[in-house]
């Protein structure tokens, strides 16, 4: 957190862990100076002081288990995993405590719902699921939509020859991307994974199967996170990972494992769309488009449409951002003459709502009602 924070008497500041109904599971900050006698007494003794000793004494800082300030709740201020909080009044003997405030955060996804993520680590397989560049553009095209840095690993390159590795990376590269070929079974290139996520906050994201939750056991092998099978009548894998969750690296930074999910939905605008490509940034860096709206089909003088590989995937996805739009627009529209149906396979469609209210079938208890008023008129 950029600046800093006034801490009262008895409020300490920490980071948001895991978040699992109305609780909060969070890990205390390094605090300044030292605090108790001396580096060499058992960690498990909680300090007289009522402080926490600083990190210097204990290599795992403690974990405090909280609850949310009503005064948060009235002002409808939430708490997510990977938030800066102030937690106040703690209770050292049960590990318990209150979070008092939440610091502004830097960046925040939706899905997974997590805040201050500094980075974005795609997994996919080579093999076994076999690499989708259709699922893989998808995936980084909503990564990219974050605004965050984007990693790419690519697991299981055990599995693929050498000039089979070269040609995903050159395909790849014409992307805007250079891949970190990876085995988790075989301990290949690990530690460089290591590199990149030392000192950060970082998402694990990608589709189930392909060695993410092995891939965290790896890093963190305290994490002890289920591993999941492929499915060999699909191809895919199945979903392990139920939560988000923030788990400690050995080397510093924080790791979040996330719910698997085979197709991630696109919310962003269709204006933004076109900058979720690197290369498509590159030809909007060098040339300009004709018209400031241009949504890159079929408008004259535009500099994005041409013969790039993933145009099509742009043009398939852009059906998908303006329907998603168009649905917003929906809600915010009440009196809107269309509707939104699904046709099942993922596929949306709008059609016109019946207008006249002689379709719309009488509630029973509408009915029922007025045999009552009915029967009391004859009475009368």
């Amino acid at each position: 957190m950029k600046g800093e924070t006034v801490l009262l008497s008895g409020q300490i500041m920490g980071t948001v862990l895991a978040v699992q109904a109305n609780f909060y599971t969070v890990q205390l900050d390094q605090l300044d100076g030292e605090i108790g006698k001396t580096g060499e007494e058992d960690p498990s003794d909680l300090p007289p002081c009522g402080k926490p000793r600083s990190r210097l004494h204990y290599p795992n800082p403690y974990l405090l288990l909280c609850t949310r300030r009503a005064r948060l709740k009235k002002i409808g201020q939430d708490v997510m995993v990977g938030d800066r909080v102030i937690v106040e009044e703690p209770d050292w003997s049960g590990r318990r405590g209150a979070i008092a405030d939440v610091l502004p955060r830097e960046t925040q996804l939706d899905r997974p719902p997590i805040a201050n993520v500094d980075q974005i680590l795609l997994v996919f397989a080579v093999a076994d699921p076999p690499l989708e560049p259709y699922q893989l553009s998808r995936f980084l095209v909503k990564a990219e939509s974050t605004n965050v840095d984007v990693v790419l690993c690519l697991n299981k390159s055990d599995l693929v020859s050498v000039q089979v590795q070269q040609q995903i990376s050159d395909r790849l590269v014409a992307w805007g991307y250079k891949p970190l070929f990876i085995s988790v079974s075989n301990h290949l290139n690990i530690d460089q994974v290591a590199t990149y996520l030392s000192n950060k906050i970082t998402v694990v994201a990608g589709p189930s199967g392909v060695g993410k939750s092995s891939l965290i056991n790896t890093l963190i092998p305290d994490a002890n996170l289920r591993v999941g099978e492929v499915s060999g009548k699909l191809a895919r894998g199945r979903h392990t990972t139920r939560h988000v969750q923030l788990f400690e690296l050995p080397n510093g930074g924080l790791l979040a494992d996330t719910p698997g999910f085979n197709q991630p939905d696109l919310d962003c605008t269709p204006e933004e769309l076109i900058h979720c490509f690197p290369e498509a940034r590159e030809r909007l860096a060098v040339a300009s488009c004709r018209f400031n709206d241009c949504l890159h089909r079929d408008e004259p003088e535009c500099a994005v449409r041409g013969d790039w590989e993933r145009y099509q995937h742009y043009l398939e996805f852009l059906t998908d951002a303006i329907a998603y739009q168009t649905h917003l627009h929906q809600q915010a529209d009440p009196e809107s003459n269309l509707k939104l149906k699904s046709k099942g396979k993922g596929q949306n469609q709008y059609e016109p709502k019946l207008e006249s209210k002689k379709y719309r079938r009488v509630a029973r208890k509408t009915q029922q009602q007025a045999l009552q008023d009915l029967y009391q008129d004859n009475e009368e």
